[in-house]
């Protein structure tokens, strides 16, 4: 039996369980939870150096008002002052909340009730409108109600699985694992529906890299072809599925398939065979489908074939909305979006008096309230006067970022609720409320399956921090709602949620959670079971689900298109995973991924930097030229901010065009123009203490074991003084390649900066100097050489982080030792063996050694 705090996972919305245990007043030892039903044990590369998240650097740990350490009581006081000023002078519109997945239930509980049912407005958004906003309305389409009706252990069941619109090996890697295994031992098949071929796609039986947005011709296209195969479930149709008029007229034929998805004829018949042989077929879709104009018609294209063959409420079978955070499922069951009310109602004259009724509110919301993009207009154009954010950073996160953050700069207060004291959102604040994180935080989280499970206080809170829940309960007795929001406990929070869920259903949803009987001690449990709809009956009034029609994005023909997305080491704006150096190593710096023909044709070559415009903005990359990439379109990362770089910023360049039924905006598919950005000089700083650097310096900033890596270009003049710290300096130049090595030592001879810079030379590798900075052996021609008089091989780029294995020491080892499978090389490097998250980097480096011998 192991020791330790069970707790889940703060990432991706799989929901691991976790093991932990204190090793000293902030260090805690992590491990994945082998009874908990999500992960069985297993942890990906974030979860696993969770340890290296969890000091205090940076924390928020006191209340602040423009800058300035008060108390609670005067941060509290104004905030329920500065919100209650906005409301008695401009109405309860003039107010919005913005919120995040990585609130806990208990948190979104309260401040859903405070804004809803007190304040009476429905302006409450989360950032959660950006990941899976058109999933939930699809699913309230198709179902009746915002239901995932699948499980995780219909992975292993099914015979076929398609992955829309989702990077699974680096987004969610304890699913794709359990994907790796179902296919070793079932010889489950799978597809991936991705434009751009990824390491998921790669591992695929069929990669089908599809034209942006053309996932619903595709399913459309698909759902004919069942038809003309005689494969649709004419039965399940007639007893369980409300099929409109002129459905099937109105479906096809559809012309252009080709055109509309760019595959070719050849992969559109793979698909249907594949389809069409394998019945137990389970779809898995994420961002990649969710954050498009026409998201919401994508989902529900995807529902549309598993109704119409019956591959749902089976094992094996269904369509599966995989969520981004760990508790945008908690946040979408109490109502924490601005389009729902509260626990899966909406704002019918019947909801809202059942919900103003057990709240027993003096004011309720009767309209949904403003969606985060266009929360952010209103409080651009003046309508919103008071802006609580809490648990995110929409300056840097939201599409047209550089417009989002001005807006911000304009409100009257703003208020957030954090644990990082200087995020770029929270420099723009009136009043700073120190939150707790996710070691100390103490409540529940559900995950992509309907698990409920507790998250529980590794650590005490620290200086000042509160639980969010709590804070939102002070503000509203506050404002004078303390009959309404006097609980004593986070149980009592739960416990009325709960409750809510059973007083305002009547049978008529499937989201019901039992009355806790021991909050402290609570397991994982599901609620809806494995397969809520197994039963054919489903939320719509007639019990029937519903087809949608829906119909296809056009293509966009000008421009190359931005898409955006994920590293599989980082999470949202690293304000967590920033801080690990392991988590550093996998990709150090944002990069630009361009197909060759698109770096030839607007003059790009390879490791340059290049400059992305939109109509939104613009922002400068260091480039990869890959194949991997389709021609027409570019990728860059979601992650970096002002606090890691000067530049790298993908949201500046993202236009804020949205779903039309669900608002969430299309990340996806910017218009964009690419041109190179020429420098005078490149280099990189290895040093204990970060500087600051002039504005019209290239940067990028990543963790080090003592201290930071920062790679350098520019313009000009350098001031590479001010780079540097006091000390011995070392010195080496040459001046034909227009090269120079600084090194600086502390008395004792320890390295505490290295600065390396060339106008047209080669620049040494990064690894070796940058371990001198917990070292002291290095000799001064070592230091300046930037290599060991003796250097050991060149290990490449990091592929595992867990055993710092590199792509040349893989390389190297499948020749020598003439290794074919993923776990010869874990058995021969380590590689692989701990968090996983890295094998299917392996497997490529098998395939790319197999090509190249049968070339």
């Amino acid at each position: 039996m192991q020791s330790g705090i069970k707790t889940t996972c703060p990432y991706c919305g799989v929901g691991c369980g976790i093991v932990a245990k204190p090793t000293g007043e902030r260090s805690v030892d992590v491990k994945g939870d082998p009874d908990h039903p999500a992960n069985r044990g297993k942890l990906c590369s974030k979860g696993t150096h969770l340890g290296e998240t969890v000091g205090l650097e940076g924390r928020l740990l006191y209340p602040e008002i423009e800058g300035s350490r008060v108390s609670w009581d005067e941060a509290l006081d104004a905030v329920a002052s500065g919100l209650r000023e906005a409301i008695d002078a401009y109405g309860p519109e003039s107010v919005a909340i913005y919120g995040s997945g990585q609130l806990l239930t208990e948190d979104y509980y309260a401040v859903n009730r405070l804004m809803k049912g007190y304040i009476g407005t429905a302006n409450i958004d989360t950032n959660s409108r950006l990941c899976m906003a058109s999933a939930v309305v699809a699913h309230n389409r198709a179902f009746g109600e915002d239901v995932v009706p699948v499980s995780y252990d219909d992975i292993e069941a099914a015979e076929l699985i398609i992955l829309v619109g989702s990077n699974t090996a680096w987004c969610h890697p304890i699913i794709w694992q359990r994907i790796e295994a179902a296919r070793e031992a079932n010889g489950t098949k799978l597809i991936v529906i991705d434009p751009r071929r990824t390491e998921t796609a790669a591992g695929a039986n069929l990669h089908l890299p599809i034209r942006p947005d053309g996932d619903t011709a595709l399913f459309n296209a698909a759902l004919i072809e069942m038809k003309a195969r005689g494969l649709l479930n004419e039965a399940y149709l007639a007893q369980h599925v409300t099929t409109p008029e002129g459905f099937w007229e109105e479906l096809g034929p559809v012309n252009n398939v080709e055109y509309l998805t760019g595959l070719t004829s050849s992969q559109l018949s793979a698909f249907y065979d594949l389809l069409g042989t394998h019945p137990r077929t389970l779809t898995i879709f994420s961002m990649g489908a969710n954050q498009s104009v026409g998201g919401v018609d994508k989902g529900n294209a995807i529902i549309n074939l598993h109704l119409a063959t019956g591959r749902i409420g089976k094992r094996g079978a269904g369509p599966f909305s995989i969520t981004g955070q760990p508790n945008a499922m908690g946040g979408r069951e109490v109502g924490g979006l601005a389009t729902t009310l509260a626990v899966h109602m909406g704002f019918s004259d019947e909801e809202c008096a059942a919900a103003r009724m057990f709240w027993n509110s003096p004011a309720i919301a009767t309209a949904p309230g403003l969606k985060a993009v266009d929360l952010f207009r209103a409080v651009d154009s003046g309508q919103i006067k008071a802006l609580w954010i809490m648990a995110t950073n929409p300056a840097v996160s939201m599409p047209d970022a550089g417009f989002v953050r001005a807006a911000i700069a304009k409100c009257p207060l703003v208020i957030i609720s954090d644990i990082i004291a200087d995020t770029d959102t929270a420099k723009l604040a009136h009043i700073k409320l120190p939150a707790l994180g996710w070691s100390e935080k103490d409540g529940t989280v559900t995950n992509s399956e309907r698990v409920i499970s507790r998250q529980r206080a590794v650590f005490a809170a620290p200086g000042e921090a509160r639980a969010d829940w709590a804070i939102v309960a002070d503000v509203a007795r506050r404002m004078g709602f303390a009959d309404g929001f006097n609980w004593r406990s986070n149980a009592e929070v739960f416990a009325e949620y709960a409750a809510m869920t059973r007083a305002c259903n009547a049978g008529k949803r499937a989201l019901i959670i039992p009355e806790p009987t021991d909050y402290e001690s609570m397991e994982p449990f599901q609620w809806g079971g494995p397969s809520p709809f197994a039963d054919g009956r489903y939320s719509h009034p007639d019990g029937k689900a519903r087809l949608v029609s829906v119909q296809p994005v056009a293509p966009v023909e000008d421009g190359l298109l931005l898409n955006t997305g994920r590293y599989r080491d980082q999470w949202h704006t690293m304000t967590r995973t920033g801080l690990s150096p392991r988590l550093s190593q996998h990709r150090r710096e944002p990069l630009l991924e361009i197909h060759p023909d698109d770096a030839a044709a607007n003059g790009i070559v390879d490791r340059s930097f290049a400059e992305v415009e939109s109509a939104s903005g613009k922002s400068r990359f260091r480039v990869h030229v890959t194949d991997d990439q389709r021609p027409g379109e570019i990728f860059v990362p979601m992650h970096w901010t002002d606090q890691l770089s000067s530049d790298g910023r993908s949201n500046r360049a993202v236009t804020p065009q949205v779903d039309p039924h669900s608002g969430q905006p299309g990340c996806k598919k910017s218009v964009a123009q690419i041109a190179p950005f020429t420098t005078d000089w490149r280099g990189f700083l290895v040093t204990r203490e970060r500087p600051d650097f002039p504005a019209d310096i290239f940067w990028t900033a990543s963790r080090l074991e003592g201290g930071w890596l920062i790679e350098l270009a520019g313009q000009g003049p350098i001031d590479t003084a001010a780079m540097l710290s006091e000390g011995e300096v070392l010195e080496a130049f040459d001046k034909a390649r227009g090269t120079r090595r600084i090194a600086v030592r502390s008395e004792d001879g320890a390295l505490k900066a290295a600065l390396f810079l060339t106008r047209s030379g080669m620049l040494p590798d990064r690894d070796w100097i940058a371990a001198q900075l917990s070292s002291d052996a290095a000799s001064a021609p070592e230091l300046l050489a930037g290599r060991a008089a003796s250097p050991a091989p060149d290990r490449g780029p990091i592929v595992c982080v867990c055993f710092d294995v590199g792509t040349k020491t893989i390389l190297s080892a499948i020749a020598e030792q003439r290794l074919t499978s993923v776990e010869a090389v874990g058995a021969a490097l380590n590689a692989g063996t701990n968090c996983g998250s890295c094998r299917p980097a392996i497997r490529a480096l098998l395939e790319s050694v197999k090509e190249f011998e049968h070339a």
